[in-house]
């Protein structure tokens, strides 16, 4: 671990080719072979395209768009900018063009590093809006042979071309990099603007390598860790596992070949720190559950029996806590015969440490992967705070909490229950927003993070909701939509839920089916559908989801603050929600006004009494074409069930 006082990211960079150069730093899986580069290689991959930049104009003060998959590449690019006093502002890769056009006229964009044929395009349809973005570089050269507009060069010819300017001045780049200061904003990463359009976050260099710290220290995270790098670069997760830790610890940032090929590469890299979203998670145990539907009732059977045991006694043996000899003992042998397997099955059979973060974990969900001996961990933060303000102490794992609150960090809670931070992880501000930004810092420096939580008597931190959605029944009973949300999407076969219940006199949702394990379901019962229309519609998936429902209403029951809150009345949507739709962020948030007004007519439906509802729904193709989806909604009730007074 390199010292990160008064520390840029370059100058990590250069420390950590000193300590260790021969090191791996980085690993790109490129036409099914691992490729590898070490610290000292790095180094001399960055200063050689920093000096490119510098050749073409890019000075310091300037904004360097980035855009792509995980690739080391597009990492390098990010510190060479930051070498030369830049700022990085990595986009959304499946962004279309349109929505990119807001975020490279708000940054300023003038320079560009993209990954391939796809994103040139992209920016070669803005540049007529946009004639500011002068060079645009792509690392992928197949396909661009014939492009032969002003400014577009390879990164090969750029490095090349850097290589020719620091033979002309050797001390060029050493200089640039000791100009840098740890106040200097390192990166800005745009929010997802799920209640308008998003706003850059601007980080500097002390807030994001003291987050890099705190999770590295906290964690006791080495050199010797391997993380896997697969989720979008412009997310603030990202940001901080793949490049402030890593920058940090000096660990190997490992880049899969393509997102359809993550889970073979994560099988074959084994790492050892992993990092994913809840729906990541979800859409695991969705495909464990599918291979189990179509196993052998022995192998069901055994299965069964051993998650049972795991259920009872998995996590605490993960957390070192006493257990009788018998249950160790079957668990011994359910580790051989079920676990073992379905973790290398998973790529997680090294891992040490994992997280999630970014939308809440359904308690079930959280304990199945504790249970099997994976180590998996809550953390909390936002953007705004480098993904830094709550983790979770190893054997003190709560379900129900994101853990306490992370070294130097304080949280507290506003008199309303909005949770308050204050850290040196907290964003400088939003980039030409001092509007937005005297909003959310107020004069004591605490940031309010719009999420409504509670402590618990251990101090752990407890989140309910966003503080902006959470609400009341007319009967005045607690409404947290998400919470509600994430108990139905443990299910496998629910891939999304949207939950109303504000000022209503009971709560209703909305329905995406997962198309995979509901389609396996179907096709396992001689159930015929002729795409997910057809399968949302028909009324075999409609028993089966109610099933799922009804199961979360009896686990509602027993829940004090939420007795009051089971799902009554639901439907399941004709179309999966979409972020081409504007229908969810591009983490996949969903955005729940424009739900509500984009589907107000079948909210109507829900609450009116109506038993179907008629609609038509347009749609985005990734083609850029639109269309239409109609359809003849059916509204079913689901069985409520009288409130046990169990504590929450």
């Amino acid at each position: 671990m390199v010292e990160t006082k008064q520390q840029t990211f370059p100058r990590c960079l250069l420390a950590h080719g000193t300590v260790r150069g021969e090191r791996p730093a980085f690993r790109e899986k490129y036409l099914g072979i691992w490729q590898a580069w070490t610290w000292g290689q790095v180094n001399a991959e960055v200063r050689a395209l920093a000096c490119g930049l510098a050749a073409i104009g890019f000075r310091r003060g300037m904004h360097l768009a980035i855009i792509g998959d995980n690739r080391p590449r597009l990492y390098w690019a990010m510190l060479a900018a930051q070498a030369l006093g830049g700022v990085p502002v990595p986009l959304y890769q499946d962004a279309p063009a349109a929505d990119m056009a807001f975020v490279l006229d708000n940054a300023e964009i003038h320079y560009a590093i993209v990954e391939d044929q796809e994103q040139v395009d992209k920016l070669l349809e803005l540049r007529a809006a946009n004639p500011a973005l002068a060079h645009i570089i792509y690392e992928d050269e197949r396909g661009m042979r014939h492009y032969a507009q002003p400014g577009l060069q390879s990164y090969a010819q750029l490095q090349a071309l850097g290589r020719a300017h620091d033979a002309a001045h050797p001390d060029f780049y050493l200089a640039e990099v000791a100009a840098g200061q740890a106040s200097d904003p390192a990166i800005i990463l745009y929010t997802s603007g799920t209640t308008g359009k998003p706003k850059g976050v601007v980080q500097s260099h002390a807030a994001l390598l003291a987050a890099g710290a705190g999770g590295v220290g906290f964690d006791q995270l080495s050199e010797r860790e391997d993380v896997l790098s697969y989720l979008p670069m412009a997310w603030v997760g990202d940001c901080l596992f793949s490049l402030a830790q890593a920058m940090t610890a000096g660990f190997t940032v490992n880049c899969p070949e393509s997102g359809e090929t993550v889970m073979t590469d994560m099988r074959e890299i084994g790492p050892t720190y992993y990092f994913a979203p809840p729906r990541v998670f979800e859409n695991l145990l969705t495909q464990v559950m599918i291979r189990m539907e179509d196993a052998s009732r022995i192998k069901r059977a055994m299965f069964d029996y051993f998650m049972a045991v795991a259920r009872r006694v998995g996590a605490d043996i993960l957390d070192g806590k006493a257990v009788p000899a018998g249950e160790r003992l079957r668990y011994a042998l359910g580790n051989l015969l079920v676990y073992g397997p379905l973790k290398n099955v998973l790529g997680m059979s090294r891992i040490r440490v994992a997280y999630t973060a970014g939308a809440a974990i359904g308690p079930d969900l959280f304990r199945f992967y504790r249970s099997i001996g994976v180590n998996l961990k809550q953390l909390y933060g936002s953007t705004e705070t480098c993904a830094y303000v709550c983790l979770q102490p190893d054997g003190q794992i709560k379900f129900d909490s994101v853990g306490l609150p992370a070294p130097g960090v304080e949280v507290r809670l506003a008199d309303n229950g909005e949770v308050l931070v204050k850290s040196p992880a907290t964003m400088d501000g939003y980039y030409k927003r001092p509007d937005a930004t005297a909003e959310v810092i107020d004069a004591q420096g605490y940031f309010h993070t719009g999420d409504a939580g509670m402590f618990d008597h251990e101090g752990h931190l407890r989140i309910i909701d966003r503080a902006a959605d959470v609400g009341r029944l007319n009967q005045g009973a607690m409404f947290a939509p998400n919470y509600i949300e994430n108990k139905l999407k443990f299910f496998p076969f629910i891939k999304e839920a949207v939950a109303f219940g504000h000022g209503r006199d009971m709560v209703c949702a909305f329905i995406n089916i997962d198309m995979e394990a509901v389609g396996n379901w179907a096709e396992r019962r001689g159930i015929a559908y002729a795409g997910y229309t057809d399968l949302a519609g028909n009324s075999a998936t409609y028993e089966l989801i109610r099933e799922c429902v009804e199961k979360v209403n009896a686990d509602l029951a027993g829940e004090d603050l939420m007795a009051a809150t089971q799902v009554q009345r639901f439907l399941v949507l004709h179309k999966e929600l979409d972020p081409d739709d504007d229908e969810l962020t591009r983490t996949r948030k969903v955005r729940r006004k424009f739900i509500a007004d984009k589907y107000a007519l079948l909210i109507e439906a829900l609450y009116s009494g109506k038993s179907s509802q008629f609609i038509s729904t347009e749609v985005k193709f990734e083609d850029g074409r639109r269309g239409s989806i109609s359809a003849d909604l059916r509204i079913v009730d689901a069985r409520s069930f009288a409130a046990v007074g169990k504590a929450a």
